[in-house]
């Protein structure tokens, strides 16, 4: 477990056993658990509870669904950027410079004057051209990747949310992958930090009254993705990343 970075809101995590079945779990100082399966390598995950104790614990599976403690640590964390954990690629917002995403985000971002109008050229962007995947099935533990996704313009909400994020990511405009209910569906979103407005949880675009919701999926299904409008008190969010 390195902790190096923990000031900027993210660890790295390296498994080097042997075991097929490994599980990371991220307790932060809001006692909300975070599980994760580990793949081996370098792996980043956020820290997303702000500064204060996280217990950072990894199980190897031992049968069936039965699994065993093989390390746990304490780790204090100060945050000094409260925006590090949404700006800093990780497990679900995995990006590199290289990738698709981030060139064609820079090439938008490029005739922008504003984060406002970024936001807005990439969200554009990605409900005109991505495809929604109804026929993709999706086992637990599955994990986006914005290259494939990039390329082929399909995927689920969980596609579209980290494309989406990587975008703005990689454009200093904080983001953040959310994860719960939209009405009774699971569902993936995503919600942005606009410098002088604070965090959107949702928007579409600014007409210079309200914000819509911003919602990549179901714009991009809807008949007239302009019109589409989701109420925010259908959202619950249970994870961050």
């Amino acid at each position: 477990i390195d902790a190096l970075n923990s000031g900027s809101g993210y660890i790295i995590v390296n498994y080097h056993g042997s075991n097929q079945k490994v599980k990371l779990q991220i307790t932060g100082p809001d006692s909300v658990t975070y599980t994760f399966d580990l793949h081996g390598g370098n792996e980043v995950f956020p820290l997303v509870a702000s500064s204060g104790s996280y217990t950072v614990t990894v199980f190897e599976n031992v049968e069936g669904t039965q699994y065993a403690t093989v390390l746990s640590q304490v780790i204090s964390v100060s945050i000094t950027d409260e925006f590090g954990p949404y700006l800093y690629p990780n497990q679900y917002v995995n990006f590199t410079a290289d990738s698709l995403a981030v060139k064609e985000g820079s090439s938008l971002a490029y005739y922008c004057s504003s984060d406002t109008e970024v936001v807005e050229s990439v969200y554009n962007y990605i409900i005109s051209n991505f495809n929604y995947d109804k026929a993709k099935n999706v086992k637990s533990g599955y994990l986006p990747d914005v290259d494939k996704v990039f390329t082929e313009n399909t995927g689920i909400c969980f596609d579209y949310a980290a494309v989406m994020a990587t975008m703005l990511r990689t454009q200093a405009i904080p983001t953040r992958l959310e994860v719960g209910y939209a009405g009774e569906e699971y569902h993936a979103w995503i919600s942005t930090y606009i410098k002088d407005k604070g965090w959107i949880n949702g928007i579409i675009e600014f007409d210079g009254t309200s914000w819509n919701m911003l919602d990549p999926t179901f714009a991009s299904t809807s008949d007239s993705p302009k019109k589409f409008i989701a109420q925010k008190s259908d959202y619950i969010t249970k994870y961050v990343y």
